[in-house]
Formats: structure tokens, sequence, C-alpha cells
């Protein structure tokens, strides 16, 4: 969670920003801010001793003799955090570049050098300037038509961006390298992908005196998320914005652990208190942050150690941060951690955060890492992922990231319960619904205070608000629209009301629509004029025009086409008798040449030919024009070939032209940058709005791929989440949880599968989900915990026994009575007496809490302890025997069960047959007196009805009228449209009148149709139902066809070039049988309506039989 501010203006942006921060690995690999290389690079161990050695370095450098000047104690310890970076290159040209620096400034430059001299009023001496002011940062500086870096920041280009060195690897000259100014943003990419800022200088474009040094500015800057933004708008493309990346600090408070998060790109900070050790494990696990900063209060550790984590608690969280890149800060830790954020970015003193701390009250405490990594909520080698069986393949980006915080971070029991409703919602309603358009927040808030935004950016900012006003006006979205006011708030902390966010809403929409040029805007076409080669006007028009509309910049349009005339008759005049002299000469091989090219480097229209001066001038056509002509010469003055040639009155034609075309695009821009800072006054609203979509999109996502799975709303019938039921792989279990569960079963029973399962189900449940089993009623847990199995830590110097001890006592620390605590095979890392008893007495402490749960095990003999239980109660994994030999059933039912199958597993994992009968032997000798309890179990299960109804659409009156809001580019189209559902209905209504013997349509359910417009999509009842659709191509030709999965077939259609804007009308059939029928029938009698077909040919295939369905009940509406 987080806000944004612009000025005086208190913004906030997603709360699923700062914990969906949680979801991808760390770059850095060092104990300082930024690392620029992947741990899998570094494989160095640090000693204590050359940590020692590196700190003495600042006395070193002091007594330098190469130190020229005064350095602060900032810049030693700067100039120590760029020497440690150069000791981690590894390239060769690299390690040759780095032996020509010395750490005596900054920029590591050797004044004894070519080029080295740091002269006051010299380049390197200006770009020293800028570099003292953000010192750990990249310095690049435009130097005409490139983008260079000099001394050390020239070889941490060469090192991460794939850069020569300029001028090779002479040795006499300073490290130099760059970029052409084309390639900045691929550069930039490589830079901040390994974890460096970069500070962008931009000299001041246009004609200097001669000798004098253009004029240069800091123009932006690029952190790790946080891209360069200059320019853009100016751009007619898309910026590929990635999520922003925090700065982290952590802090030990008398609550517990502090984690707080602070967002340079929307100037706000949070402040999460009262964490567990693993809470703030998992999330510095599974957050890709900018810079970590621990506060000295975490040394003072509980275990009363001299060094922190060495036992006890902190011992987790110790080992997690040693391994990455930290500071240590001191002082309070919220004020300390924004200044130490101010010095990173080099903002000023004055620059304010904002507070957009969500308190946490009545909450689900966040995930443990075990639980997390276990039911695949975080990615996990060999774990089924949560997060692929929730949505569809194709719903990415900012939709999953919001799902992810809700799974790692579960909501409070009204913002699930609100989910819920909404996806219910969702699941029913029949009407079209919008593409919902996605846009960051910080991506929004960004360009917007930059003043960045170009037209594509805007356009998008009109569909947010264009989707959200459809939905308010449709009465089947509208009341979906209301219900996600709360989610949105729990997300961003902006207290938005409905009827504010509906008026905000039109009221920016409409005045971006009175700016910016739209689709089927068609008033700014590019100037054309036969005597000019197209590409010249299209290349210098296309550059602003179909940006804003006409009627705010008309005089400067006018003034441009009027150039443009005045430029074609110059060329006409003085080019083309030219030609026509050169066309009509009969001459053979040799002869003269001549066209009129647009010169693209330098944005001329000029002639270029030989040999098409007469040898004798005799008056005829042209040769006046060829007197005229003169050496076309570039901006500096100089000849730019022996070919090309213009004359006086086409170049002052082109001067014009060129003044126009600069003055309508700088007005253009003004427009634009002036748009951005009106919007800033309503940037909560935009920061709202395209929050709420995102939610939007992930819930109907869900919803559809729920649907397909045939899940259910909050465990009977509970089976795993990896398996799909829709294709009916999985073994069910009903599962009726009122106390703790010890469960016994044999190996490949499915007891870690039911552990699973239950967890995921839970969790799915109180954030609102949707389940993966056929009913369901879960409580709303204030905490769910699940641990299966453990591994060492070498490097923490721990065994896999420490490790399950050390989440042991976590879960137990934080289990209470309203808990769900799932142990897979407890205490099996140690001795088997032992950890039998110690598995015991924590059955015993969770029984007293009395948590609900399980806890499976091996260790038979927890049965044979005395125990104090009250609630607990004993199941098993459920086998069976066949031909003599047990078999897994994979079932829950009552009892114990001792068989391990442990024998028949090894021998099916293939195990040499000696030893497995050498094992059988040795248990004989040793167990064969052994009474094991081997009862074999049946299982009552509870069989639910298989009924295989069809799912009523609607339950409205076939005359009531739909508010599906239809969106068709010309009144041409919905006179189409409306014929076409006229004919599909009647044609349909005759058909099914005739099958099912009906006398008159009274007696027929309603037939409607459903309208998808451009940038519509299905809703979920479609998913796994049958429908027959009709498609319109912008031919006005239309396509017919029949499908059980509309949505995917929606979107193949219009991946199709040209078909991106269709739409559909689709009607829901009961059954693939009658759905082929009309099809056919549509596709034989639409022509004869006056329709023209593009897939005749499939009208002439076979029916597939009738449908056992009866239709007495079903109502299809529009």
């Amino acid at each position: 969670m987080y806000w944004a501010t612009a000025k005086s203006v208190v913004v906030s942006a997603p709360r699923l920003r700062s914990l969906a921060l949680l979801l991808r690995p760390p770059l850095h690999s060092r104990p300082f801010a930024s690392s620029p290389y992947n741990i899998e690079q570094c494989n160095q161990i640090r000693s204590l001793k050359e940590k020692k050695r590196l700190r003495g370095n600042i006395k070193a450098l002091r007594n330098h003799k190469e130190l020229e000047g005064s350095l602060d104690e900032k810049d030693y310890s700067n100039i120590l955090w760029w020497k440690e970076r150069m000791q981690m290159c590894r390239k060769s040209s690299t390690v040759q570049l780095i032996s020509r620096l010395t750490y005596s400034n900054l920029l590591g430059l050797d004044v004894n050098l070519r080029n080295g001299s740091l002269k006051e009023g010299s380049i390197n001496w200006e770009m020293l300037q800028f570099k003292s002011r953000f010192p750990r940062e990249i310095l690049l500086c435009r130097v005409g038509d490139f983008y260079e870096a000099i001394g050390i920041d020239a070889c941490v280009l060469v090192e991460y961006a794939g850069l020569n060195p300029f001028g090779g690897l002479r040795s006499d000259s300073i490290p130099k390298a760059g970029c052409p100014v084309m390639n900045l943003r691929q550069t930039l990419d490589d830079l901040t992908r390994n974890g460096y800022s970069v500070c962008i200088v931009e000299e001041v474009q246009g004609p200097t005196q001669a000798r004098a040094r253009k004029r240069r500015f800091i123009s932006g800057h690029a952190h790790p998320g946080n891209p360069y933004v200059f320019g853009l708008v100016e751009d007619d493309r898309d910026l590929d914005f990635p999520e922003p990346m925090p700065v982290v600090g952590v802090s030990r408070s008398a609550k517990g652990y502090c984690l707080i998060s602070v967002l340079e790109t929307m100037k706000t900070y949070s402040a999460e208190d009262g964490l567990t050790e693993e809470a703030v494990v998992t999330k510095l696990r599974t957050c890709q942050y900018h810079h970590l900063f621990l506060h000295r209060s975490l040394k003072h550790n509980s275990s009363g150690t001299s060094r922190w984590g060495e036992f006890g608690e902190g011992g987790l969280l110790w080992g997690e941060c040693n391994a990455r890149s930290f500071e240590w800060f001191e002082g309070d830790p919220v004020n300390e951690l924004i200044i130490k954020v101010k010095e990173l970015y080099g903002l000023d003193i004055e620059v304010t955060f904002r507070n957009v701390t969500v308190a946490s009250v009545n909450r689900p405490r966040s995930l443990h890492l075990g639980t997390a990594t276990q039911i695949g909520a975080i990615s996990t080698e060999g774990i089924p992922s949560l997060i692929k069986v929730l949505l569809p393949s194709d719903c990415i980006g900012l939709p999953v990231s919001y799902i992810k915080d809700l799974l790692l971070n579960p909501p409070s029991y009204e913002i699930a319960s609100t989910i819920q409703a909404i996806c219910k919602h969702m699941s029913s309603i029949p009407c079209s619904i919008p593409e919902f358009t996605c846009v960051s927040p910080a991506k929004l808030v960004k360009l917007l205070e930059s003043k960045e935004a170009n037209h594509i950016e805007f356009c998008k900012i009109k569909n947010v608000l264009d989707e959200v006003i459809q939905m308010h006006g449709n009465s089947e979205l509208h009341e979906i629209l209301k219900l996600l006011i709360d989610p949105t708030w729990a997300a961003t902390g902006l207290n938005i009301d409905f009827e504010k966010l509906v008026k905000e809403s039109e009221m920016v929409s409409g005045r971006i629509g009175e700016i910016i040029s739209l689709d089927g805007d068609n008033d700014q076409e590019i100037c054309s004029y036969s005597a000019i080669p197209d590409d010249f006007f299209e290349m210098l028009e296309s550059s602003w025009k179909g940006r804003v509309k006409r009627i705010h910049l008309n005089e400067a349009f006018t003034e441009v086409e009027k150039a443009a005339e005045a430029l074609s008759l110059a060329v006409t005049e003085d080019f083309v008798p030219i030609l026509s002299r050169i066309k009509a000469s009969t001459a053979p091989l040799g002869g003269p040449r001549g066209e009129i090219l647009y010169a693209r480097e330098h944005g001329a229209v000029w002639f270029k030919g030989k040999r098409f001066a007469p040898s004798v001038w005799a008056g005829t056509p042209g040769e006046e024009q060829i007197k005229q002509l003169r050496p076309a010469v570039d901006s500096k003055g100089k000849k730019v070939g022996e070919e090309w040639f213009t004359t006086t009155k086409v170049e002052v034609a082109l001067a014009r032209y060129h003044e126009a075309g600069s003055k309508a695009k700088e007005k253009v821009l003004e427009l634009l940058r002036g748009l951005s800072a009106e919007l800033q006054a309503k940037i909560n609203v935009l920061v709202f709005a395209s929050v709420l979509l995102v939610i939007a999109k992930a819930l109907f996502a869900h919803v559809s791929e729920g649907r397909r799975r045939k899940w259910v709303f909050p465990l009977v019938g509970l089976s795993p989440y990896w398996f799909d039921a829709a294709e009916g792989n999985a073994v069910l279990n009903t599962v009726d949880m009122q106390s703790l569960f010890i469960l016994t079963g044999p190996n490949g029973g499915g007891k870690s599968s039911l552990l699973r399962s239950i967890c995921a189900a839970s969790l799915l449940g109180i954030c609102g989900f949707m389940v993966p089993a056929e009913s369901a009623s879960i409580p709303h847990f204030d905490s769910i915990m699940l641990h299966l199995k453990s591994y060492d830590s070498p490097a923490d110097g721990k065994s896999s026994f420490q490790i399950e001890m050390s989440e042991v006592r976590s879960i137990i620390s934080g289990a209470t009575s309203r808990s769900l605590v799932l142990v897979d095979e407890i205490c099996r890392g140690t001795e088997t007496a032992k950890g039998t008893c110690i598995a015991g007495s924590i059955i015993e402490t969770l029984d007293f809490i009395g948590c609900l749960g399980i806890v499976s095990t091996h260790l038979h003999g927890i049965f044979d302890l005395p125990l104090t239980t009250k609630k607990t109660v004993h199941k098993a994994m459920e086998t069976e025997y066949i031909d003599g030999q047990p078999r897994p059933t994979w079932r829950l039912t009552d009892g114990i069960c001792r068989e391990s199958l442990a024998f028949q597993t090894a021998q099916r994992e293939g195990v040499q047959e000696t030893i497995i009968k050498r094992a059988e032997e040795l248990y004989s000798s040793v167990y064969a007196n052994y009474s094991c309890l081997q009862h074999e179990t049946t299982v009552e299960l509870s069989t639910s009805d298989k009924n295989r109804i069809f799912h009523k659409a609607y339950e409205q009156s076939a005359g009531e009228k739909s508010a599906c809001s239809v969106m068709a580019s010309t009144n041409q189209m919905d006179v189409l449209w409306k014929e076409v559902e006229s004919a599909v209905t009647k044609i349909c209504q005759k058909q099914l009148l005739d099958f099912y013997k009906k006398k008159n349509i009274s007696e027929l359910s309603a037939v409607k149709c459903v309208l998808i417009a451009a940038r519509e999509q299905p809703p979920p009842l479609t998913v796994g139902a049958s429908s027959v659709y009709v498609l319109l191509r912008p031919d006005k030709r239309l396509y017919v066809g029949e499908t059980d999965d509309l949505r995917s077939r929606v979107r193949a259609h219009r991946s199709k070039e040209g078909l991106q804007n269709a739409s559909f009308l689709y009607l829901l059939v009961p059954g693939k049988s009658i759905a082929c029928q009309l099809e056919t029938l549509l596709i034989n009698q639409l022509p004869s309506k006056g329709f023209q077909l593009t897939n005749l040919a499939d009208g002439r295939h076979r029916n597939f039989g009738t449908s056992d369905i009866s239709l007495e009940n079903v109502t299809l509406h529009r």
C-alpha cells in the first residue's frame, strides 16, 4: 500500500504494490545499497580481516599522493563504495580499464592520462560537478549523438551494458564508453537490471556560437523500478513501466518487528509494526527492493548473545539478511530511513513523504515463508503453483500481483466477504464486460507529475474512466462497481465514495476527450503533394499530428498546410521542369539522371542527379531551372555531396515549413503538458479508478477459471488444488474438522497432498475466492500455518531438525484458538524415541490452545504415550488389500494406519531387489513380535449429487431490456447489428418451436442475444456453456460459429489482423448438439435475409443429433 503525492495533493496507490513488492527475488548480494551483480556471479566469501582492510582504506586515501583538492567524509565512503564494485568486475576488457583508474576523485580519473584533465570549464570538470550531486549513480552525459561515461562509470557500462570502450583498450587514455542516443533505453535497462541507478545529463539542443560549449542539465534519473521518462511526451509509443521498487528498513519495536517501506516514485512510506520474525523474512525473501537498511535495534536480541541472531529469536532474520545487501542505520527508524532515501535519490530536504500505513485490524497474519512456498503462493520448484490454477494463463501483470498480494497477506473478514460477494455476482451476470484497462498507478503518478504523459497514456487513462462509467450505467455491473469500492479502499488507502468516483470519472474523461484526438478523428491528415515524396511529410508531421484535437491549434495547422503548399509549389517550379527535360532525353546508357528525393538525415527535399546540365545552352525548357541549382549543404554549411542540389526558393520554402511544423509541435506538447498539470489535481480519483479495474480484472479472471475447474464458493468433496476436477482426475475427500487431527498413513498415501489441499482451500476461502471443492464451509482463521519438509542450512550452521524446531517454535508462539495449523511428518529429523516424545508434547500444546489442524506422522509410538488431550482425534489415509498387497486409496478415514508401504515404495523407485529383501529380513527378525495395528478401513463417502443440469442463464422476464452498453463506431453499424439480432432471434425461435413441438413463441422461454461490443469480453457465465455466436467483420460480412468456450474463441478471433475491435452476438443453448444445429441453420438462412457470410461452406456439415435436455425452463436473455 502506498500513497502518491503531486505537489500538495495527497495521493494513494495500491497496497497491492507494497505487498506485491514481495513477489520477486532481490538483485542484491553484498552489504551495500545496490549490487550490480547476481549472487551466482559472486562466489567470494569476505573474511572479517578483509572487511577491516577495506574500512582502513579511508586512511590510505587521505594520505594518497594522488589526491587533489579536499574530499569530505562522504566522498571517501562513496569512493570506497565504487572501489568495491570495481573489484567485482570480471570481463577482461573491464579489468584493463580499471587498471587505469585512480580513486582520488568520484570519477576515478587519472589526470596524468590523455583526456584526463579536470581543469575548470572542461567537460570532465562539468561531469565531476554533476557526479558530486549524485555520487552513487552512473553518469551518462549527452555529447552530440552519444551518451558518454568516463572513468568508473565507463567501466560499469563495459561490464554490464555490453558496450565497447571508446578508442579500444589503449593504455594512455582514460576509460571512456557510451551508447548512441537511439540505444539509451536499452542501456538504462541493462544498468538498472543489475541494480544501478543512472543520472542522465542532456545538452541544450539548437545552434551555438563558434567554439562555445553547449549548456547541459540533469534531465532525469533511472532507478531499478523507476525508469527514465524525459522526452516521453514526444514519443508515439507506450513506455514499459516496471513496478516501483522500495527502499526497505527493518527495526525492532515493543510489538515485535517493524518493516518500513519507502517509495521514492510515489513519495510515500508505510510502516508495518508487530510483525513476527517469519513474516519479515517472508517479505524480504519475496521482495525486490532497491536498498535494504537494518536498524541497530536488531542487535539487541532476546538470546543475550554478543552476536545478533546466534541462537534463538533473530537467527532466522539474521541468516536472511547476512546473505543480502544492507547497510546499518540508527535513530528514529522512520525519519532516519526517509533521510537515507533523500540522500540516495538526491532529493531536496524539503521534499515530504506521506504516511500511507493502513491499520491491520481484524486481519489474519501474513503467511509464513514455509506456508507460502509449500502451497505454491510463492513460486517454488517442485510445488504446484497456486497462482497458475487461480487465474487463466492469459492473465498477467497487475491482476496477478493483486492476487499474490491477497494470498500472502489475507484481508480482513469484511473485505474477504465483499470479495466473495463480488465473485458471486460476476459468476451469474449475463451481459458482456469491459476489457478492464490496467494502468500502473506508479506509472500514472510519475508521468503526470513529470508532465511527460503522451497522447497514448491519456487515451489509456480515458479508457479506465470510461470503463468505470460503463459499469455504472449498466444495471447488472452497477452493483459490482459499488462492491469494488471497499476492496479498492483496502488496496489504496484512499477513501473515495461511489458517487464521487463516478462524477469525477465523467468529468476527467470528458476533459481528456476535449483535448486528445481519439480514434475516429479524421481532421488531421498528413499533407500530400505529388511533387514531394510522401515519406517527407509522414516523417515530419507524424511526430505531432493526431495527438490533440485540431480545434485547439487550428491556426498552427493552417500555417503548416500553407507552408507545405508553398514548398510543393517551389519544388514544382524549380525541380519538375528539370525532371521533364531528363525524361524527354533519349540518350543511351550514361545519359542524364535525376530525381526528387527526401534526404532523411537532413530533413530536406532536394534534387539528386548527374549529367543533366546541357553541353550547349540553347534556351530549351528546364535550362533556366538548371542554372538556379546550387549544391545542397548541411546544417553546418558543409556540402552534402556531388549529386545533391537545391535552389534558394526551395530552401526558403523548406525553412518556412520546418518553422511552422516546429511551432505546431511545440504547441501540441504544451497542450499535453498542460493537461498533465491539470489532471494532477484529480490524481486520487485516477489512482483509485486504475486500481479498481485491476481488482475487477483479477476477480473476473479468477471466477472464469474457477467455473472452468468446477470450483465452488466456500470441506465436503475437497480435492487437491493442482488437479483439474473438470477432467475428473482428483480423488475427493470429505473433511469435517472440529478439532486437531493426528493423521497417519502409508508413504504415497496422500497425507502431504491432503495438508496442502486443506491449506490452499482455507487460504482461498478467507480471501473470498472460489475453492477446489464441491461444497465448503470455512471459518475466517486469524492465521494459517503449514509446515512440511525441512532442509539443513550449512551457511547458518543449522541441521534440518534445528530448522524444523525453529519453525515449530514460531508456529506454536503464533497459534490461537482461531488458527489453522498443519504439520507434516513431525520430528522426523531426529532419534525416534525422543522425537516421538517431542511430537507428543507439541500435540498436547496445540490441543490445549484449541486450534484446528492436522499433525501427520509415521511415529506410531505417539499412540502409546500417556498424552493429555481433550479434543484430538485420530485420522488415517485409507489402504486396501488387492491380491494380498496393501494399496493406498488416498481417502481420509477414521482410525490409525500403521502400514507405511516403505518396502513397496522403495521397490517402486528402483531400489535394488537385494537391498529390499535384506531389509525385509531385518524387519522380520527385529519386529516379528511387534503387534501392528493394521485394520483395513472403509470410508463412507457422502456422495454429492452429480446432477449435470444446464445452468440457468438469468431469471429475468422476456421483455426486460438489457442495460449492456454497446460501443458502436457508427450509427450504420448499430442498425446492422439490430438487423442481425432480429434475424438470428427469429431463425432460432422458429427452429426451437419446431424442435420442441410448441404451438407459439409464448410457450417457449425467451430467446435473446447478448452483444459483446468492441473492447468488451464475454462474462464468466459463458465458461463451459454451449453457445452460438455471430462475428461482424469490419467489411460487414458475418461469421457464424459455435463453441463451449466463448471467451477463448473471442480472443482467438480478435488476435487476427483487422479484427482487434470486432463485435459479437452470442446465444447460450443447452448442449453442443443444439448449438451445432443452430449454427448450420444460421449459416444456411442468413444469406437469404440479405447478409453476407464468410463461412458458407460450414453450412454443409451434417447435424450432430439432438439434445436430451429440455428448454422448458431455460431463459436466454440479452
